[in-house]
Order: structure tokens, then C-alpha cells, then sequence
């Protein structure tokens, strides 16, 4: 009996036919996204309350927007950032006064 090479011949490709999977989306396939606007929060909520101490000129520090609200501080910052700036489409500076003190302020786009 004569030795026989298998791994000779390759098998045959197999085309990706899974039926629960989509082709992938290209960046020309996916629709455009509306651009992001603020929405007028209620009168006498808490984002109505922060928002008016950030519209003012010198805008507020931590220590106001905590009083305001009755949060703590790291949940501040996450709100500023994540509702205000990323669900909002707000910008918001922060200035570091000579004291230590940081404030936010809302500006213009």
C-alpha cells in the first residue's frame, strides 16, 4: 500500500452563512444622527435649579450646585457631565480661582 498525501488538497472555503448575523454596517450605511439639543427642564426641578446658577456670569462652585441639589459632590460632577454635557449637548467650563475653588459656568456655542 502506497502512502497517500491528504494535506495536499485543501478543503473547501466555507462562506460565512450564518443566518442570525448581519453584513457589517459601513459608515455610509448608517443613518445621520440629529445633532443634540437642550431640552427646557420643568420649573423647580433640580436641573432647572443648576442650570440657572450656571447661566449666571461667574456661574457657581461645587459647594452651591451641592447646596441647590442636596447631592454630593462626585454626583455633581456626573451630572454636569454626563446630563449637561454628553445628553444636553451643553458646554460648561471650569475656571480654578486662587482660593482652591472651582466653578462652572454654561457658554455659549
Amino acid at each position: 500500500m502506497t502512502p497517500t498525501n491528504k494535506s495536499a488538497a485543501a478543503p473547501p472555503a466555507m462562506a460565512n452563512t450564518h443566518p442570525a448575523r448581519a453584513p457589517k454596517r459601513t459608515p455610509a450605511d448608517t443613518p445621520a444622527r440629529p445633532t443634540k439639543k437642550a431640552a427646557t427642564p420643568e420649573r423647580g426641578t433640580k436641573t432647572a435649579k443648576v442650570l440657572a446658577l450656571l447661566k449666571r456670569p461667574g456661574g457657581a462652585s461645587l459647594d452651591q450646585l451641592r447646596k441647590a441639589t442636596g447631592w454630593q459632590a462626585h454626583s455633581v460632577r456626573g451630572f454636569l457631565s454626563g446630563t449637561l454635557k454628553k445628553k444636553m449637548g451643553l458646554r460648561i467650563a471650569s475656571n480654578k480661582l486662587e482660593g482652591g475653588q472651582r466653578t462652572y459656568r454654561i457658554i455659549s456655542k
